[in-house]
């Protein structure tokens, strides 16, 4: 089975086409600028290592769809012969709140369900929207399945996942922790049990997604038990532009004794603070990393707040979860900064973490531990779109 992943954004749309028998990516690429001038599509033909750049008006996702086939299908780029050997669609959607414990396939009633979770995500839920519709409408016979990113966080126990607001906020306005970077967390938890050689239900991991958006998360017998982003992505540690947690009385000082709009607050807090916002440099781990080698005190500052936080979710979560067995890194910091790896698992030597420099080089799906530590350190690179493909093919065959 041929299976084609999307990934709609407001301006944007990410796509691969996943042959399932191998799960080998076929083809790749990304819509940019849609609805505005300079629209364009990035296609790349995975086995040919060939990339083509096409430039053309998308004045919406249903343009943007068709080209994406048309480019999927063409002699000279593409790797299809028709549309028809496309066997399935699974889309990313960011927010699924309590509606949505599991991927599922797209009907009528998801579909309402996924306009009422439209408040909890209004940036990113509406483009999800778009691009199942654009995709429904081009092709109406095809399976859609809806892979949500808060799925995977929705065996949080209460104690975990509730505020401790009043009671009410929760029961009438469903504020609570979601957690997201879901299908993310799910898939790396999976692949560390088959690289252990163990049971995922026998597992104690601690799951670290880092990059400009990080989040950490606890998994239990394979399941989701705590994670560090909450009602939105801005919760949990401070990320490229995003505070991460903080006192949420600085939300109302800022608007009472300095006169800034509720609007003007969320900006800053989501676009011009973490690491960005401490250093004064950039929101990109690497040039923090150049500008601290040159003594910039700040950028040190900014690496040191990050590590730091990182460091004591891992601690917590161990504590949550009464033991540890392994530490997983993916994503672009985890996989590819040896030195914040280093710079977390330093002071975690008392429970057992302790990681191997010379490993720790590595790339891949690599094992960092020291020998003889007590609790595994790995690297795997995360594969969100080949998670994505694998539920809808489990959903769509009915498994």
């Amino acid at each position: 089975m041929k299976i084609l992943v999307i990934n709609a954004g407001s301006s944007s749309l990410k796509y691969q086409l996943i042959d399932m028998d191998g799960e080998q990516v076929l083809a790749k690429g990304l819509c940019e600028r849609i609805g505005i001038e300079g629209s364009n599509l990035q296609h790349t033909n995975v086995g040919r290592d060939e990339k083509t750049k096409i430039e053309k008006p998308m004045k919406d996702h249903g343009d943007a769809i068709q080209m994406v086939i048309d480019a999927l299908a063409d002699e000279k780029i593409g790797v299809i012969k028709s549309m028809d050997e496309i066997g399935a669609v699974g889309h990313r959607v960011v927010h699924g709140a309590e509606e949505f414990a599991d991927s599922c396939m797209i009907t009528d009633a998801v579909m309402k369900a996924l306009e009422k979770c439209t408040p909890l995500a209004p940036l990113h839920n509406p483009p999800n929207i778009i691009g199942i519709k654009a995709c429904q409408k081009i092709m109406p016979n095809v399976p859609m399945v809806g892979v949500f990113d808060t799925a995977f966080h929705q065996t949080m126990p209460p104690k975990a996942f509730m505020y401790a607001l009043p009671y009410e906020c929760y029961e009438k306005d469903g504020i609570r922790k979601y957690g997201f970077h879901g299908t993310s967390h799910k898939y790396v938890a999976q692949k560390a049990a088959e690289f252990l050689g163990k049971p995922a239900s026998e597992l104690k991991i601690v799951t670290c997604h880092l990059g400009n958006g990080s989040s950490i998360t606890a998994v239990n017998g394979g399941k989701c038990v705590d994670t560090s982003m909450g009602f939105t992505p801005l919760d949990g540690v401070p990320m490229g532009t995003r505070t991460g947690a903080m006192d949420p009385a600085v939300v109302t000082y800022l608007i009472n004794q300095k006169g800034m709009s509720a609007a003007d607050v969320d900006a800053m807090m989501n676009k011009e603070s973490g690491v960005s916002g401490i250093s004064g440099v950039s929101s990109d781990f690497r040039d923090l990393s150049a500008a601290a080698k040159d003594g910039n005190e700040r950028a040190q500052l900014a690496l040191d707040m990050f590590s730091y936080q990182v460091r004591k979710d891992i601690g917590a979560y161990a504590a949550a979860m009464g033991g540890i067995d392994a530490v997983v890194f993916t994503a672009g910091v985890g996989e590819n900064d040896a030195a914040m790896r280093a710079a977390i698992a330093g002071g975690l030597e008392f429970m057992g973490v302790k990681i191997d420099s010379g490993k720790n080089s590595e790339r891949g799906t690599v094992d960092i531990s020291a020998d003889g530590a007590a609790v595994k350190t790995l690297v795997i690179p995360t594969n969100e779109e080949l998670m994505i493909a694998i539920d809808t093919k489990r959903l769509v065959e009915g498994k």
